[in-house]
């Protein structure tokens, strides 16, 4: 498995033969440096956590440009394909869906979802779970408060990797974030995400990694689109 970051909560998931996007904020994205179309390159699959603007992000328009199947929830899904996505997967919390080489779950998430100027409703907020055969499992958590179920859905899944969000104001706070991986997730590997966008917003992950030390856990701080092998 290869992980790029690309700054916020948008990363590129290679495996075998997929290429995943997750919350692809590429356009409007201050943290973001590169192009978007080399970011989006090959993209055969886009999983999106909820209907914000900064996740949903450039969906649209990769999906157009690549014939990536999106898979989010149904009423994003439904959304999503009303703009013009051809290949949707919708599905729902709890689930599960086989997408070949992957499978995908969307798991809760506690925060909101919508776009401006969008009446329809844009569905739950989730985090997704990324299982492959032979590579380690990933949760990324989407926009998220800390929750104790954290821990149940840890042990169900099985949860080696988990993306987190630490940027505080929207989400979990480094504090908050540092204690659900150690005290609920428990991963092998920790990675921040959701910081260092806006100003209003958590702008390093030191505090979040200070607060990890002596836990156990690998914290990553990738550097923006520079992929990772795990």
């Amino acid at each position: 498995m290869k992980i790029t970051w690309f700054g916020h909560s948008a990363f590129r998931v290679e495996l075998a033969t997929s290429v995943i996007l997750i919350d692809p904020f590429f356009t409007g994205n201050p943290a973001f440096q590169g192009h978007a179309g080399q970011a989006a390159a090959g993209a055969t699959h886009i999983l999106v956590t909820h209907g914000h603007g900064d996740h949903v992000g450039d969906t649209v328009e990769i999906a157009k440009a690549t014939g990536a199947k999106v898979v989010t929830n149904y009423d994003l899904a439904m959304w999503l394909a009303s703009q013009g996505v051809e290949t949707v997967d919708p599905m729902n919390t709890g689930g599960t869906t086989d997408q070949g080489e992957f499978t995908v779950t969307l798991v809760r998430a506690d925060h909101s979802a919508s776009l401006p100027g969008v009446e329809a409703p844009l569905g739950p907020a989730n985090g997704v779970i990324v299982k492959a055969p032979g590579e380690p499992v990933l949760w990324h958590m989407g926009d998220t408060d800390i929750f104790s179920d954290m821990g149940l859905l840890s042990e169900i899944h099985d949860v080696k990797v988990c993306i987190c969000p630490i940027g505080d104001r929207f989400t979990m706070s480094p504090h908050t974030a540092a204690l659900a991986m150690k005290k609920f997730v428990t991963p092998k590997i920790a990675i921040p995400c959701h910081y260092g966008t806006f100003p209003i917003i958590e702008q390093t992950p030191d505090r979040f990694c200070r607060e990890m030390i002596g836990s156990g856990i690998e914290v990553v701080v990738p550097e923006k689109g520079e992929a990772f092998s795990l």
